[in-house]
């Protein structure tokens, strides 16, 4: 409320006038194998992958006789228990604390013997089935703001005041929030309104941004901190939403519609959210549109080395979740 004040405060001495997904499992939590259908499951960062399980859900529900499983990892690497893979004498496979690096394809290996009750005969039948895993990260937010003011002359030094005092209040609604203000700016227009003839309008644009110097010491040491800005922009949205309703609500019932020279205009405020990546991560609906909002690791051939939106080519990286083209 001290922060609505002391803007409605400013503008009327500036005149002198008194706001684990996308994966087919079964009720189970288990994904099985579709024979000659690779499919793509979508693991969060630091996260447990889903059960992958060595058959197709037919064969799951049929009697088997001296099963094996063998898992390939990525770069053809043979699949062993550690603290990291569980596998099971059943062939499930489950990774925990899943890492950009962890991302590829995964192929397992399923043999059983067929055995012939009249005459014992057996054969082994053997199925293979694939698996292609993404490690992903969901994007971190921003929003673009505009609002508008009005004023009495896009000369003179009173525009410039007001711009400087807005952010200011702004930065000062947000600070708890380790959230700021950046890429502030204003230009002045002639608007001819109708009814009203030619009329002086700030048009003010900024964005909100959740990484003000500190902020990561709002991550309590957590390693998805993107849940933790992304939950604090929007509360820097919310509070900045209603900062300018209030100005509105000042002006016309506080005021008795007496408006000063430079007012807020009702209805003016516009927001829209922004996505950025990690480095290493990037979005491409195209190729992964079952998780066409996720940031997920740069496929081999790509890289990402800052906070865009979109992995870019290097033929010569041969790993998942790239930085740098070498």
């Amino acid at each position: 409320m001290r922060a609505w004040v002391l803007l409605s405060a400013v503008l009327w001495w500036l005149t002198g006038v008194a706001w684990q997904r996308f994966t087919l499992q079964n009720t189970k939590g288990f994904i099985y194998g579709r024979p000659r259908h690779p499919g793509k499951i979508y693991v969060k960062l630091h996260q447990n992958s889903p059960v992958l399980v060595c058959m197709d859900f037919k064969h799951a529900e049929k009697e088997t006789v001296d099963p094996t499983y063998v898992w390939i990892g990525p770069n053809n690497n043979k699949l062993t228990e550690s603290s990291r893979i569980n596998l099971t004498n059943t062939g499930k496979l489950m990774i925990s604390d899943f890492l950009e690096s962890f991302s590829g394809p995964y192929t397992c290996t399923f043999s059983y013997k067929s055995v012939k009750a009249e005459t014992q005969e057996e054969k082994v039948v053997t199925k293979t089935y694939e698996f292609v895993m993404f490690a992903y990260r969901e994007p971190d937010y921003s929003y673009q703001m505009a609002v508008r003011f009005t004023t009495k002359s896009c000369a003179g030094k009173s525009n410039d005041l007001l711009f400087s005092v807005l952010k200011k209040i702004l930065d000062n609604l947000i600070f708890d929030l380790k959230c700021h203000i950046i890429e502030p700016s204003y230009k002045c227009h002639h608007v001819k309104i109708p009814k009203h003839g030619l009329m002086h309008e700030l048009f003010i644009t900024f964005q909100v941004n959740p990484f003000a110097p500190g902020w990561k010491t709002s991550c309590n040491h957590t390693l998805d901190c993107e849940d933790i800005t992304n939950h604090n922009v929007l509360q820097a949205r919310d509070r900045i939403e209603e900062f300018f309703r209030s100005q509105a609500y000042i002006f016309y019932h506080d005021f008795n519609k007496t408006l000063p020279a430079m007012h807020f205009i009702d209805h003016s405020f516009q927001v829209i959210r922004l996505d950025s990546c990690r480095p290493g991560f990037g979005k491409n609906e195209a190729v992964h549109s079952n998780c066409a909002s996720c940031c997920v690791a740069c496929s081999p051939g790509t890289f990402s080395p800052d906070i865009d939106v979109t992995c870019q080519t290097c033929i010569s990286i041969l790993v998942y979740g790239a930085k740098t083209c070498p």
